[in-house]
């Protein structure tokens, strides 16, 4: 380790796309939600983000922005915030006005991730964009717009439109990415980093490197800040990890068959029933979850931090029950608490 950190050295987090379960519905999952995050507020983790995903069954977080106030108005000390909110989905003006609101009713406490992905596929990107262009190539000026929004001495053209709420508010700005795109233009700005290991696990240790290499400091941060996505099934033993991961992984497959589907029940003898190009399938996109009883994902975090040096992590656990979904997530807070 280059520095020795440790896991007691670093804040820990959530990341929830609000499952809808198999025989569940959208209600039932904000419903646990607001469930989960009054949990984790109380076993210490620091942040509680939200994803923007469209057209996904198993998904109920779609309009991000009101599922923040959810949480937000049901909790009182964690932070809340987008991971992310598709900046191309959306007018600046639209976000900048949202987030004020959020940020002017819990006051200290929302974030605002951003990302550049549609967060769906291209006929659902052309349903929400309409004439916007669908390939975030204009990401970063819609990302100035949106900050001048917040701070109008960031443009120095006189404005005459005004985000309210919104204007002069000090929002958090984080910019996401599974490549090297958003690592980089994070670094130019000198703004915190968040990096989807989750589902991007090959292409970590090169975007942390390249966010690294190009940061330059700025009002917002004087060195580097970086968060990682990392998958997390927690449980008693290592066997009753690797059933409950199952729902995750028929999750993934169902997205590779063109055929999104709810949360699904755990199953048995999963690898069995998928062929080997899937299992390579499936390995490329989650193979960095960690998996198991508490030994094992201390050991799997650590190892993780070693190679990342993150400054914080996020965790994600698709899990169908959602008290087997708590346990993961209390289990994971007593690791990071440890001797701390």
């Amino acid at each position: 380790m280059a520095d020795g950190k440790r896991l007691t050295d670093i804040k820990f987090s959530v990341l929830d796309l609000a499952p809808i379960i198999k025989g569940g519905t959208a209600s039932d999952a904000l419903n646990n939600t607001l469930d989960l995050a009054r949990h984790v507020e109380q076993w210490g983790y620091h942040r509680y983000w939200l994803a923007e995903h469209h057209n996904m069954p198993g998904i109920a977080s779609s309009a991000t922005s009101v599922v923040i106030g959810h949480v937000a108005a049901g909790t009182s000390t964690i932070r809340v915030g987008s991971g992310g909110i598709m900046l191309p989905n959306h007018a600046p003006l639209v976000i900048a006005e949202q987030f004020g609101t959020l940020e002017s009713l819990f006051q200290g406490r929302i974030d605002l991730g951003l990302g550049r992905a549609p967060g769906t596929d291209q006929m659902t990107a052309y349903a929400l964009r309409r004439e916007r262009r669908s390939d975030g190539q204009d990401f970063p000026e819609q990302l100035d717009e949106l900050r001048a929004y917040f701070n109008p001495e960031l443009d120095s053209q006189l404005r005459s439109v005004h985000a309210i709420p919104g204007e002069g508010l000090n929002i958090p700005i984080w910019l996401l990415g599974s490549s090297g795109y958003s690592a980089q233009l994070a670094g130019q700005l000198g703004l915190p980093f968040s990096f989807a290991s989750h589902f991007s696990p090959e292409n970590t240790l090169g975007a942390l490197k390249l966010y690294r290499k190009n940061f330059q400091p700025s009002d917002v941060l004087d060195q580097p800040y970086t968060m990682v996505g990392v998958n997390v099934i927690a449980a008693e033993s290592d066997q009753e990890a690797e059933f409950l991961a199952t729902s995750m992984q028929q999750q993934f497959l169902n997205l590779f068959r063109n055929n999104p589907s709810p949360l699904l029940p755990p199953v048995k003898d999963f690898d069995s029933q998928i062929s080997e190009y899937e299992k390579m399938l499936l390995d490329s996109r989650i193979g960095s979850s960690i998996v198991g009883g508490p030994q094992t994902i201390k050991a799997k975090l650590q190892e993780f931090l070693n190679d990342t040096q993150a400054d914080e992590m996020i965790i994600n656990a698709q899990i169908f029950d959602h008290k087997a979904r708590l346990k993961s997530f209390e289990i994971v807070s007593d690791i990071f608490k440890e001797n701390r």
